[in-house]
C-alpha cells in the first residue's frame, strides 16, 4: 500500500510536502496511550493555546501525533461536500455485545508469541472498531476523540466505495467495461487513460507513469496533490489546478492489462467516468444510490478540490456504524434495510476476485494469493473474505462464511498497511473463526 494517502498530501505544497513527510517518517512514534489525542488536548479551548492549535494550510494537522485528532475532524480543516443519508428515520442495528471477543488470541504474522484481540487495538492505534455477526453488533469500542456520533476519514476505503458504484453501473448496462475510457471522457484521449478500458481502470491494471513514492520529491504523486489541493496556488504556478486537469497529463508506462499496480489516479478517473455516465458526481450518486437507502444514522461527507470535485480515491468520511451497514449490505449480497441496494451480480463479481497472476506481479508479500476486483481486495481464502483497505489502518472486512463484518478506523503513525497487516490480518480472521465456532 502507498505510504501516505493523497488526502494528507492535499494539505501540503509541492515544495514543503516531501520534506515534512520525510521528517515525520524518521521520528520514533509515541505509542497509542501517549499519543491519545484527547489526552494531548489538541484544539481544545476558545481559542486553543498556540501549542495546541492545528492548521490545514501549514500541514501541522497531518503530522503524527496530531493526525490522530485530524482524522476525526477533516470537515473542520478542508472543503467538503455532503453525502446525505436522506430524511427517513435511521434503521437500528440490533445489539448482542460479547465480552469474550477481547480474549480471542492469535499470533501476528512473523511473530513467535500470541496476543489478544484487546491488545491488538492499541497496537494498531485504533480509533473505533465494530464487529457485526449475523447482522448484530457484538463488539463496539471507541478511543481518542472518535465517538459513535463522530465521523472519521476512510482514506482509501473510499476507493472500494467508488469501485462499487462503478460496478453497479456496469451491472446495469450504464457502463460497458470493455469500452475505452476515451469513449466516456474524450478529454483523456491524449493521456495514458485514453486507450485503457473501463475494466482495467476498475481493477487497476492500467499502465501509467505515476509513482506514489512519497520519499521521492519528484514522484508524480506530489503534482497530483498540488493539482487537487484546494489551497491557493503560488503566483508562478502553471500546472493543473484540479483532479480532472491533472488526469489529462498522466503519461503511459508499460502495457494496460499486464499487471496490477495500485495507483490512486485510477479511482479519480473512475470518478470522472461515473460523473459522465450518470450526470452525478461520486458524492451525489453515493447518496442517491446507497447512503440514503442504508438507514444510515449520519450523513457522510467527502473532501473536494478547488473546483468542488469529490476526491474519489480517498475523501470519504463516515460514522463507524454506517460503514458497518455498508459492509453488511455487501455480506448480504447487496440487500439491506429491506431492499436490494447493490445488484447481487456486483457482489458475486467482487467475491470471485480479479486476475491473481496480475496481482502477484505487484509483489505484496503479505497478500500472496490475493487479487483486486472493482477496487476491492479479495483474499481467495476458503471463507471468501474480501476487504476495503486504507492507509493508517482503515478497514472493511467482510467474511461471508462466518457471517462477520469488521470495520475499523485508526490513526497508525505508519501509513503503509504493511505496518499493521501482520497484526490486523490474523486478528480479524481469528475473531471471525471464533464467532463461527461459538455463535450465540
Amino acid at each position: 500500500m502507498n505510504p501516505v494517502t493523497l488526502l494528507f498530501a492535499l494539505a501540503l505544497g509541492v515544495a514543503t510536502a516531501p520534506t515534512l513527510w520525510a521528517a515525520g517518517a524518521q521520528a520514533q512514534p509515541l505509542d497509542a496511550e501517549a499519543s491519545d489525542p484527547a489526552k494531548l488536548g489538541w484544539m481544545v479551548g476558545a481559542p486553543p493555546p498556540p501549542d495546541k492549535q492545528l492548521r490545514f494550510d501549514d500541514g501541522s494537522t497531518f503530522q503524527f501525533p496530531a493526525l490522530r485528532w485530524s482524522v476525526s475532524h477533516f470537515r473542520q480543516l478542508m472543503p467538503t461536500v455532503n453525502v446525505s443519508r436522506g430524511v427517513g428515520a435511521p434503521t437500528p442495528l440490533p445489539r448482542a455485545l460479547r465480552a469474550d471477543i477481547d480474549t480471542v488470541r492469535f499470533t501476528p504474522l512473523g511473530a513467535s508469541s500470541s496476543m489478544t484481540w484487546a491488545e491488538s487495538l492499541a497496537a494498531n492505534y485504533t480509533d473505533g472498531i465494530l464487529v457485526l455477526h449475523q447482522g448484530r453488533i457484538v463488539y463496539e469500542r471507541y478511543f481518542g476523540v472518535l465517538t459513535a456520533q463522530g465521523q472519521h476519514g476512510a482514506m482509501s476505503v473510499t476507493k472500494s466505495v467508488t469501485g462499487t458504484l462503478g460496478a453497479m453501473l456496469v451491472a446495469e448496462g450504464k457502463l460497458d467495461p470493455n469500452k475505452k475510457v476515451v469513449d466516456y471522457v474524450p478529454e483523456l484521449a491524449r493521456s495514458a487513460f485514453g486507450n485503457a478500458t473501463v475494466r482495467q481502470v476498475l481493477d487497476m491494471t492500467t499502465g501509467l507513469k505515476y509513482s506514489e513514492d512519497y520519499a521521492d520529491p519528484n514522484a508524480e504523486v506530489w503534482a497530483h496533490a498540488q493539482a487537487g489541493s484546494p489551497l491557493p496556488k503560488p503566483k508562478d504556478y502553471t500546472g493543473p489546478r484540479s483532479y480532472y486537469e491533472y488526469l489529462q497529463t498522466v503519461k503511459p508506462e508499460g502495457q494496460h492489462g499486464a499487471a496490477f499496480a495500485y495507483k490512486t489516479v485510477n479511482s479519480d478517473t473512475l470518478g470522472w467516468i461515473i460523473a459522465r455516465a450518470t450526470g452525478r458526481d461520486v458524492a451525489s450518486l453515493l447518496s442517491e444510490r446507497i447512503w440514503s437507502r442504508l438507514g444510515a444514522e449520519q450523513d457522510a461527507y467527502m473532501t473536494v478540490d478547488s473546483t468542488g470535485t469529490p476526491f474519489a480515491g480517498g475523501g470519504l468520511n463516515t460514522g463507524l456504524r454506517d460503514l458497518a451497514r455498508f459492509g453488511d449490505m455487501l455480506r448480504n449480497n447487496g440487500r439491506f434495510n429491506g431492499q436490494q441496494i447493490v445488484p447481487k451480480a456486483v457482489v458475486d463479481d467482487i467475491r470471485r476476485g480479479g486476475d491473481r497472476d496480475a496481482f502477484a506481479k505487484a509483489g505484496y508479500s503479505l497478500l500472496q494469493g490475493w487479487s483486486y476486483r472493482n477496487m476491492w481486495w479479495v483474499t481467495h481464502q476458503p471463507d471468501r473474505a474480501f476487504m476495503a483497505r486504507g492507509v493508517h489502518g482503515q478497514r472493511i472486512y467482510v467474511n461471508p462464511q462466518a457471517a462477520v463484518v469488521i470495520v475499523r478506523y485508526a490513526s497508525h503513525p505508519v501509513a503503509s498497511n504493511s505496518a499493521n497487516d501482520p497484526t490486523t490480518l490474523p486478528a480479524f480472521d481469528a475473531v471471525a473463526q471464533h464467532l463461527m465456532r461459538k455463535p450465540r
